[in-house]
């Protein structure tokens, strides 16, 4: 897929009438301080389009961005952590859940971001869970491969693989940018 053209649309914190539009959604979800929003910038070749910084929880809304003026990609708040603590944390899940349990067939895919040093955590079975209960279809874009080796990368490929056989894993470095077209075709189809 080409990217065209890219435009932060709005951020919105629970429902709103734009999630009804019928445009197809991209969601992107992830743990905070994984790279989610420097793997949307990557994909779309927009260096400061999705807000990204040092300090993890940094989104706290559903930001929308219109992609070729077809796709609506997601950029859903980090889960796992969040300034305030507990009551943050609950928020902002809570934010996930109700966007994940909408009656509506736009979401087409998510990506679940993973940290490949770090592997797949509690968090992040959560959340597929989640997305597995209400139907909704996920690959897994393993993040930040440029900080380990071909065969560290291989084992995490592999053991995300094992635990969860019916995903799709792509790894992948925000950082280099390689293989962001076969991802973004995968997620567009």
């Amino acid at each position: 897929m080409k990217i065209h053209s890219t435009q932060f649309v709005k951020g919105i914190i629970g429902d709103d009438e734009i999630l009804h539009k019928k445009k197809p959604e991209i969601a992107f979800i992830g743990r905070s301080n994984v790279g989610k929003s420097s793997v949307i910038n990557s994909f779309l070749n927009a260096r400061e389009l999705a807000r990204t910084g040092k300090k993890q929880g940094k989104t706290t809304e559903i930001n929308l961005f219109l992609v070729n003026e077809k796709y609506y990609f997601v950029d859903l708040p980090g889960y796992g952590f969040a300034e305030g603590g507990q009551e943050s944390r609950e928020k902002i899940r809570a934010m996930i859940i109700n966007y994940f349990t909408r009656k509506t067939d736009s979401i087409r895919c998510t990506v679940v971001i993973l940290d490949a040093k770090v592997g797949i955590t509690d968090y992040d079975r959560d959340m597929l869970e989640i997305l597995f209960d209400n139907g909704r279809s996920a690959i897994v874009v393993l993040n930040k491969t440029d900080k380990l080796t071909q065969k560290e990368v291989s084992q995490a490929v592999r053991t995300i693989a094992n635990e969860f056989p019916e995903l799709e894993v792509f790894p992948y470095s925000a950082k280099l940018s390689k293989g962001a077209g076969r991802i973004l075709e995968r997620v567009i189809q």
